[in-house]
């Protein structure tokens, strides 16, 4: 069984002992993000029943089983930064919060020249590739407040309420997005066209909301994007600013950098403090999600300034 039709060997259909899809030894961790992103793509999708639903399932099964083994493969890469993080509530929301300054891909300098420089060409690919990870934040945050405590849950439902604009159609930020790649003519970039470090972002935001075991891991996964994208999000705002693009198409971003330190302020206080205070066991886990959310933007930093600057820079 194989993912897509034409991709490439990487992965066993069947080990014949466990009947579970296995990584080669040498599995290129890209290339098995963009075979993921083939499914993910509609995993979502509402849909009618099908005649076909059993294999289906096996299919899912197949994917399911691969993406796990991604996480794993993804969470052995940030085991050492958590060597000296602490279990205490009140010394790990330090710890946590002290992410924002020296986590993986902070301060990239990436940020300062979509801010000072980029053209209107290269802020627009940038945006494609960010349209292209972008896995809907109001879902995770939907799936992931599924049977938690009840302080946790009450604020995931408070944030998710203000990514569904309260109510209000044109608040939502998912369409606030769509309206910048709308202004700036872009339609969702093909697999071909997608960085595999942007497909990431996607597949490991969805593993964790979507795989129960890695529920807490996905709560500090969304944590750490509210505690850290403000930064980001003013100086691209600026930079669509300065390439005169309507305040209409800016709104994603400057919505972004304001609101969301808000909403840092009340996850750290109202899902992950809480959640570690009654069992301080869950600071791993949410640590570990923060970790992979960081070092995945990290390697899409890294290599939109690859493609974005040559050898130039």
């Amino acid at each position: 069984m194989r993912i897509t039709e034409n991709s490439e060997t990487m992965i066993t259909d069947f080990d014949p002992i466990s009947s579970q899809p296995k990584l080669e030894q040498h599995a290129d961790l890209s290339q098995i993000h963009m075979q993921l992103a083939v499914f993910n793509r509609s995993r979502l999708d509402p849909k009618l029943p099908s005649k076909n639903w059993k294999q289906e399932i096996g299919e899912e099964a197949f994917i399911r089983i691969l993406e796990n083994e991604m996480l794993h493969a993804e969470l052995d890469e940030i085991q050492s930064r958590l060597v000296d993080m602490p279990l205490d509530p009140k010394k790990f929301m330090e710890w946590f919060e002290e992410l924002r300054l020296t986590g993986p891909g902070q301060n990239d300098p990436l940020f300062d020249w979509l801010e000072e420089s980029a053209n209107h060409e290269e802020m627009t690919w940038f945006i494609r590739q960010e349209v292209a990870g972008e896995a809907g934040f109001e879902d995770l945050t939907a799936l992931t407040q599924v049977k938690m405590p009840t302080r946790p849950k009450l604020e995931l439902a408070r944030n998710y309420w203000d990514e569904m604009g309260r109510g209000n159609e044109k608040g939502m930020h998912g369409p606030m997005l769509s309206n910048l790649a709308h202004e700036l003519q872009i339609e969702p970039p093909s697999l071909q066209e997608t960085m595999p470090e942007a497909a990431a972002l996607g597949n490991i935001m969805m593993a964790m909301a979507l795989n129960r075991r890695y529920a807490y891991h996905s709560a500090g996964a969304l944590g750490v994007i509210e505690l850290t994208a403000p930064g980001r999000a003013l100086k691209v705002y600026h930079g669509l600013k300065r390439l005169g693009l309507s305040p209409e198409a800016q709104r994603y971003y400057l919505i972004h950098s304001s609101l969301d330190i808000k909403h840092s302020e009340a996850w750290n206080a109202e899902v992950l403090f809480p959640l570690v205070t009654e069992n301080p066991a869950l600071a791993k886990p949410i640590a570990e999600g923060a970790l992979l959310r960081l070092n995945a933007g990290k390697r899409c930093f890294e290599r939109y300034r690859k493609e974005l600057w040559g050898s130039s820079h």
